[in-house]
């Protein structure tokens, strides 16, 4: 388990060292509120800390005792545990926002360039197989993601792995309206596509990577490999990532020999 995994809930550490700013502005000791609270020094120490939830009759007494005109207890609702939440649900929140968007995905054409017939195709293979309602809501919310493509002032890369460029999930026809639709996006001037040939690729054929920087430059990570995926805020982490996509943009097809590529593809079709 890393580090990260292993540190208590960031909504205990927070409420914590909001307790134990509130408690030494008021000049009262852990002792003191303790005391008043029915709790031990230890205890209170570990609230602090971010080691133990703050519990509401702390929350309650330290409100009293430090003049935090319920501050403190208003806290208390968000210490419970969250349910749990999908991190690509997480991740596309981000992307919403995002000034700069670089993908790189080996072994399918990028959602934000799918074609309807593309998604539907792999949305019906899933398995375990899904209902009608659940493909149609999937195909709906990257329909939706799409409309990111229109920001002008986004900067998008995309490494398209050479597989699901070669190999199409749907009908010959079907798959030629797909690579039109790469080249179509393509054009945008905010927008580069590269194709990365098989025996050119530096990373695993499971994952694909996706880095975002948002506004005020921050960056953030996203892997995603067969039925998980991981978003990252760690800037040494996130760097590593950057440099695997700047490394794969290298070494790819450049943007003009990516567009004979893909439309030699669709000439065979």
């Amino acid at each position: 388990m890393g580090e990260a995994e292993s540190q208590p809930p960031i909504g205990w550490r927070y409420c914590g060292d909001q307790l134990k700013l509130w408690r030494q502005r008021a000049g009262v000791s852990r002792e003191e509120l303790g005391k008043e609270a029915g709790y031990g020094y230890e205890t209170i120490k570990s609230m602090e800390q971010g080691r133990r939830r703050p519990s509401l009759r702390v929350l309650q007494v330290a409100d009293q005792m430090c003049g935090a005109a319920g501050l403190l207890e208003a806290a208390h609702p968000f210490l419970r545990p969250e349910e749990p939440r999908s991190v690509v649900q997480d991740f596309f929140r981000y992307e919403a926002e995002a000034i700069v968007y670089s993908s790189c995905e080996p072994m399918f054409i990028p959602g934000l360039l799918q074609t309807e017939e593309t998604m539907r195709a792999l949305f019906n293979s899933a398995w375990p197989p899904v209902d009608d309602a659940t493909v149609e809501e999937r195909v709906a919310v990257r329909l939706g993601r799409q409309t990111l493509l229109d920001k002008q002032t986004v900067a998008f890369s995309f490494v398209i792995g050479e597989l699901p460029l070669r190999y199409p999930v749907v009908s010959n026809e079907a798959h030629r309206r797909q690579l039109l639709r790469i080249l179509e996006v393509g054009q945008q001037r905010n927008v580069t596509a590269q194709v990365m040939p098989l025996d050119r690729y530096r990373e695993g054929l499971d994952r694909a990577i996706m880095v975002l920087e948002l506004p005020g430059h921050d960056r953030i990570a996203y892997e995603e490999a067969h039925a998980t995926g991981g978003l990252y805020g760690d800037p040494a982490k996130v760097s590593s990532y950057a440099q695997k996509h700047a490394l794969n943009g290298r070494v790819a097809l450049n943007p003009a020999e990516s567009v004979r590529f893909i439309r030699e593809l669709s000439e065979e079709l």
